[in-house]
């Protein structure tokens, strides 16, 4: 009886995600305010989870580049800030936000600091995850492998879970919001740029 209980209530929490879509989540831009992401329907979205003293952080300028480039298309970067990875995003958001506008002159939102695992995740990336799992780094690539090895001491199983494994994941979302693709740290940027354009010309 209480596994039965225990399969239902599973079920139920799957059909609420499967219910929800992108756009009933709210979140704290850097403010301190509440911004619905339903203030960006029609638009092409890119979320990711940030830090500022990562080796993945010159991926500002990148993202940057994108936003310029694209912004006027309807591309929108949401930023989220996340210190769960090697403590690398330390501060307060406004140390974080000043840091990144010195740094990368970064224009696209930026959002107070979450938790993207755990018990403490945001509801949003709980979301995120359950619409697009890990699906392993380019073992090819030599950043790729060496997560990889890195991770897989910590966790043998690492790669059968759909946690965020590091800092700069990125999720692409449709303009009717959908998450399309999840892209892990190392993904070329040339290929996100690729698949935005697609989204922004669909």
């Amino acid at each position: 009886m209480k596994r039965m209980i225990l399969s239902l209530m599973a079920m139920v929490g799957v059909l609420t995600l499967s219910a929800q879509e992108i756009y009933d989540f709210k979140v704290m831009n850097d403010e301190g305010q509440e911004v619905s992401l339903s203030d960006y329907k029609g638009k092409v979205l890119l979320i990711v989870n940030t830090a500022t003293r990562c080796g993945f952080t010159p991926q500002y300028n990148e993202l940057e580049a994108l936003y310029k480039k694209y912004r006027s298309e309807g591309l929108e970067i949401l930023d989220f800030p996340c210190n769960q990875f090697g403590e690398q995003a330390p501060g307060t958001i406004q140390e974080i936000h000043q840091f990144c506008t010195a740094n990368f002159d970064i224009q696209f939102p930026q959002f107070d600091k979450i938790e993207v695992n755990g018990e403490n995740e945001a509801p949003l990336y709980t979301y995120l995850k359950a619409q697009k799992g890990f699906c392993g780094f380019d073992l090819n690539d030599k950043t790729g492998k060496f997560m990889d090895e890195m991770l897989r001491k910590k966790d043998a199983d690492y790669d059968k879970k759909s946690d965020i494994k590091w800092n700069f994941t990125k999720f692409l979302i449709s303009r009717d919001g959908r998450v399309i693709k999840r892209y892990e740290p190392m993904d070329k940027i040339t290929d996100i740029e690729a698949d935005i354009c697609k989204e922004l010309n669909t």
